[in-house]
């Protein structure tokens, strides 16, 4: 879109960051945020508040409990079925919410599984929770890729803006993630950055942009601080959604409108208002009706 505005006819963005954002240090502040909205419609939901109130107080009890003292479990492998034992600590318990909140899916299982852990000793739905995302992680994040990224892109740019780690220390992933980041990124080779990748990015061409309502690592106010140099755009917010839309109830359809059409003006998004998230689990056995 930058380089050849003249070729290009229709842009559609997914989970959204301005080319002047430097992605990283608000990445904490941001999952906190979408955590707590989770927590929040639940406390809206009648049948989910009457089974757990409200999952931040236990959310918050763990926590405290799981910094001075990890506990060893023990349970099926998730994908094998045979016996495992792990330590199950902060930082376990980190990993498991932050990937939770990227959809509404596995943000369903957190209120029971919270709660089951905190107040009844039962960490077998959190510790499964945590096997099964360490593994489709590993499955589908190229580390090296992403390093060579970010330490080219990001991390560089990490002293231009304020980083406050006070406030970071409050949220699940602390500045955990900021201090690994520069720790890989002070031996990890740098490749060739334009010199306007940071530049605001001005343009009249067609473009779709399309945010969560609840997207915990690219928030929909990025998309809207994108939006304000593309003068020819629409910017579509689904509510309490996650990160990603491409595959939210008629996207597809609403995409294929756009492409063929190559003109936000007009574009019908209204089978969008049906995108909702799924309803919470009320037991194991799934969510209520």
């Amino acid at each position: 879109l930058r380089r050849f505005p003249k070729h290009t006819r229709a842009v559609i963005l997914d989970g959204v960051i301005a080319p002047e954002q430097i992605l990283g240090p608000d990445t904490a502040l941001d999952a906190e945020n979408a955590l707590s909205n989770v927590f929040a419609r639940c406390v809206r939901d009648a049948a989910c508040n009457e089974k757990f109130g409200d999952p931040a107080e236990s959310y918050r009890a763990l926590r405290k409990a799981l910094e001075v003292r990890p506990v060893s479990v023990t349970l099926p492998d998730p994908t094998s079925g045979t016996p495992r034992t792990i330590e199950f600590g902060s930082l376990q318990l980190a990993l498991v919410l932050r990937l939770s909140i990227y959809n509404s899916e596995q943000a369903s299982l957190l209120p029971l599984a919270l709660s089951l852990a905190q107040k009844e000793g039962n960490f077998a739905p959190l510790a499964g929770q945590f096997l099964l995302t360490l593994r489709t992680f590993d499955e589908i994040v190229s580390y090296g890729m992403h390093n060579s990224v970010v330490c080219t892109e990001d991390v560089p740019f990490f002293d231009t803006v304020k980083i406050d780690r006070a406030k970071l220390e409050e949220t699940f992933l602390g500045a955990v993630q900021v201090d690994a980041l520069q720790s890989v990124c002070a031996g990890w080779p740098r490749g060739p950055m334009d010199a306007d990748l940071h530049a605001p990015l001005h343009s009249d061409v067609p473009v779709l942009l399309l945010s969560g309502g609840n997207d915990p690592v690219t928030p929909a106010a990025n998309g809207e601080q994108a939006k304000a140099g593309l003068t020819n755009s629409l910017h579509l917010v689904l509510p309490e959604l996650g990160h990603g839309q491409i595959g939210a109830a008629c996207m597809g359809a609403v995409m294929a409108d756009f492409i063929a059409r190559g003109e936000v003006k007009g574009l019908d998004t209204s089978c969008t208002q049906h995108a909702k998230p799924m309803p919470f689990f009320l037991t194991l056995s799934g969510p209520g009706p």
